[in-house]
């Protein structure tokens, strides 16, 4: 049975719309990753905006443990249930049906649909909740409702807000399976496993905690898929299970060690990690050191440890993708989209950490063995800094063994080196929450963006909003608010191109728009009144500005990217851009920096698709057929059945909400201004178009005409041989200065051997003492030199039994120094020049005692 299709068929046939699962990366700045299925539904069951024209839906929503407050991971392979990533099934009501038919839904699908056997069944309900308990007993036996208090069966979005008593279903694995004393409802063992929770949202918690009745309850709903398909194949570990089993399998094929009771939490590691980097990486989170892409590296590098100890030695991952794209891709597109992309970031952040990990478990194991009770804070930081081992990695070897880690001493080193990773995520909400947007909509509905015909046009003020998001009639002169029309010409920051600029404006008055934004759905304009005032249903004229040179900008980035594929591999894929009337600024994958030659043949690629002329064209498209036509998607965004297609000609076909050219020729020229790298695996494009093109070859025309005129030349590149001639010529003069010394230096004979121990005021001394040994047979040498409070030594032998590294030993302690060499030449360096006289005596007298 396919459980997922026949739930969300189920509830379909009761009138839910069916939703997909939202991105990973949620639009909400409080959490790290979605990690329930209601929370791509928070802004209606919080009323921030108006109910859907159907009240109900259902889904089946991936989430994420792994990071935050809720965070499943060091669990993960060591219990039955725990993953980092799960699908949860879930069916909403906002404001329509409530208790009785959510009871009589789940009931009906448990018993019917999935052919439960009643007599395993057990519900929970609050203890306050006689209506919940009364509707269940029209289902089951009053016997197997049990009742239980605020910590079991009480469900609150936050500490005000909707909240209210849940019910609770349970399956009874079987006391022939678990028998312990927490094997009993409401106790901690795993006989009784819940597999779905009704929440009855039907209280508002205001600040004092006054429990105030909601006029129009609702319903969220979560079961585990993976819990599900457990039961109904009767094992009692998910991993058990189809859901994990191929996944399994596969990591036995491709180790030689075999599976058994003593490394069976490795196997199960790498299968739910796998899943969870898999996802992930499709959905554009991409390996950092910092944030989301610092917890999915910690994962990876979780399930590359566990490899090691199977005995992988070398990337091993990927194989396992290919495994779960055939096990989920039907259901998951974007695996399939993404299975070479995935597999390639995959093997790159392997290959990263195997090159250290050997090292860096030889150091974790010789600390074990000076270990009682405590590790290591030092050396834990090291594995951490040097090793790339997550703490939590760390922490997690030696749960397996009861120690912890001294994370005095580990933050102590954290905060010497001033390393501390710090939680520099951001979520992508809207920038207000609390703001009177849900009575906006409510009053006027969705405002219209006719910005893809027009830049100008009339329009009616609908609302107007002061600086804190709050309703008003006027913006007087001076004051800053937002701005709602009827119909605006503005586009609103959206798809990495900047928001609109222009004015408001009219026979009385004028106001500058300094910015446009989406707020659930709403298209507002940031306003700053020049003059008289603006008031709330006048008719103005907007205009927007620098629209064109965005365009510009915008345009070049789709051309951009057709180029990097075709020069660096299909594999290539945004992972983000910025473009505004002066620039473009394009992320992507990629492994490596560019090299000149690759950089230039981009650009010029690029230049061709311009000058081709290229016509463009927009359609809007059901996505699958968007997808048939090879339109680009970026990835990690959420998109509606029907998408828009910006295409110009057979170079560039993708998803995108923007505005453009109407034909390639109107961006005018490109070029790169800089590449470079952002974090592991992601390049930067830095490149400008249109009127800053021009800009920018100007600004080199101009220094170029600067340094003709500085060198009064017309011919750049004869003056510049002729340069670097110069400079050549030079060198050579200056170095044949610094060699040659113009007061003769002071010479004698000590037994046959030629004797120079002097000061010399200029030169390099290291190249005196290696021309006079060149000059002479048998020689004896030491330079002493001032530099300002200091003093340069160095001496030079040749055929002698004196040997230059001990002589500077006895000499360079004279003036406050010291150092050392071969036994042929040795330099110093000293802190006393009053000393130098002393020096050159005692050089004389070692000299005469050793030679």
């Amino acid at each position: 049975m396919n459980i997922r299709k026949e739930f969300l068929d189920f509830f379909a046939s009761k009138k839910h719309d069916i939703i997909k699962s939202a991105p990973l990366v949620p639009d909400d700045a409080t959490l790290l990753f979605v990690n329930a299925g209601m929370v791509q539904f928070k802004d209606i069951f919080t009323g921030a905006i108006p109910v859907p024209s159907n009240p109900r839906a259902t889904s089946c929503q991936l989430c994420v443990r792994a990071g935050g407050k809720h965070n499943d991971l060091e669990n993960v392979g060591y219990t039955a249930r725990h993953h980092t990533l799960f699908e949860m099934l879930g069916n909403f009501s906002f404001g329509d049906y409530f208790k009785k038919e959510a009871i009589a839904n789940a009931w009906e699908f448990i018993t019917v649909n999935l052919e439960l056997p009643i007599d395993k069944l057990w519900v929970t309900v609050h203890n306050d909740d006689d209506e919940a308990f009364d509707i269940w007993k029209e289902h089951i036996s009053e016997d197997r409702i049990m009742r239980f208090g605020d910590k079991d069966n009480f469900w609150s979005m936050g500490d005000t807000g909707a909240c209210g008593p849940c019910s609770e279903i349970f399956y009874d694995q079987g006391a022939e399976n678990f028998n312990s004393p927490e094997d009993k409802m409401g106790g901690e063992g795993d006989r009784f496993l819940e597999i779905w929770n009704l929440v009855f949202m039907q209280y508002d918690r205001d600040k004092d905690g006054n429990l105030n009745p909601l006029p129009k309850p609702s319903i969220d709903t979560g079961m585990g898929l993976e819990r599900v398909v457990a039961i109904k194949e009767g094992v009692l570990n998910n991993f058990d299970s189809s859901t994990f089993k191929p996944l399994i399998k596969t990591i036995e094929s491709l180790t030689y060690t075999k599976k058994d009771d003593s490394n069976i939490a490795s196997f199960r590691v790498i299968a739910d990690h796998v899943r969870t980097v898999a996802f992930m990486l499709s959905e554009g989170i991409l390996f950092d050191k910092v944030g989301r892409g610092y917890v999915l590296r910690r994962i990876l590098r979780r399930a590359v440890r566990h490899g090691y100890l199977l005995g992988f030695k070398e990337s091993f991952m990927g194989k396992i993708v290919d495994v779960l794209v055939k096990q989920m891709g039907g259901h998951y597109s974007q695996l399939v989209e993404q299975q070479d992309f995935i597999k390639e970031q995959i093997e790159l952040e392997e290959q990263r950490f195997f090159k250290t990990i050997a090292s860096g478990m030889e150091l974790f194991n010789e600390e074990l063995k000076n270990t009682k009770d405590i590790f290591n804070g030092e050396v834990a930081f090291k594995l951490y800094d040097t090793h790339g081992f997550p703490l939590d990695l760390t922490e997690d070897m030696l749960r397996e063994k009861n120690i912890k880690v001294d994370m005095k001493k580990f933050d102590e080193c954290m905060n010497e080196q001033k390393t501390k990773a710090k939680l520099a995520w951001k979520g992508s909400g809207d920038d207000a929450n609390d703001g009177d947007f849900k009575i906006l909509i409510d009053k006027y509905g969705i405002n219209e963006f006719i910005g893809y015909d027009t830049t100008n046009s009339n329009a009616k003020i609908q609302a107007l909003l002061d600086d804190k998001f709050k309703e008003v009639d006027i913006l007087n002169k001076d004051q800053k608010g937002w701005i709602m029309l009827d119909k605006t010409p503005f586009y609103a920051t959206s798809g990495g191109q900047e928001g609109d600029v222009g004015a408001i404006e009219d026979d009385n008055h004028i106001a500058i728009v300094k910015e446009t934004k989406k707020f659930f759905g709403l298209n507002l304009s940031r306003v700053k009144v020049i003059s008289s005032s603006l008031k709330v249903n006048e008719e103005v004229k907007a205009v927007v500005v620098k629209r064109h040179e965005v365009e510009k900008h915008h345009s070049a980035t789709h051309l951009l990217q057709s180029a990097l594929k075709i020069v660096l591999g299909d594999t290539v894929s945004q992972a983000g851009s910025l473009n505004d009337d002066k620039r473009l600024r394009f992320d992507f994958t990629y492994a490596k920096a560019m090299s000149n030659d690759e950089i230039n043949e981009v650009e010029e690629l690029v230049n061709n698709m311009i000058a081709s002329a290229i016509p463009g064209s927009v359609e809007e498209l059901p996505i699958e057929e968007a997808k048939k036509k090879g339109a680009i998607a970026m990835f990690g965004e959420k998109y509606g059945d029907k998408v828009r297609v910006v295409e110009f000609g057979d170079a560039s076909v993708e998803f995108c909400g923007g505005t453009h050219v109407k034909n390639t020729a109107h961006i005018g020229s490109f070029y790169i201004v800089k590449e470079s790298g952002v974090s592991s695996g992601v390049r930067r494009i830095e490149a400008v178009a249109g009127k800053a093109a021009v800009a920018y070859a100007k600004s080199f025309m101009n220094k170029v005409h600067e340094v003709e005129v500085e060198l009064k030349i017309k011919d750049l590149n004869a003056g510049i041989k002729k340069l670097k001639t110069t400079i050549k010529e030079l060198k050579e003069e200056v170095k044949k200065a610094q060699s040659s010394n113009a007061t003769p230096l002071n010479e004698q004979m000590i037994n046959d051997v030629k004797v120079i121990v002097d000061m010399v005021e200029n030169g390099d001394i290291k190249n005196i003492i290696d021309d006079l040994k060149n000059q002479n047979d048998k020689i004896a040498v030491m330079l002493l030199q001032p530099k300002g409070e200091k003093v340069l030594l160095a001496c030079g032998v040749k055929n002698t039994s004196v040997k230059a590294g001990d002589w500077i030993k006895n000499i360079a302690p004279i003036v406050g120094g010291g150092g050392g060499g071969r036994p042929d030449f040795a330099q110093a360096g000293g802190k006393d020049v009053s000393k130098i006289s002393e020096a050159k005596e005692k050089s004389l007298e070692y000299l005469k005692e050793n030679l």
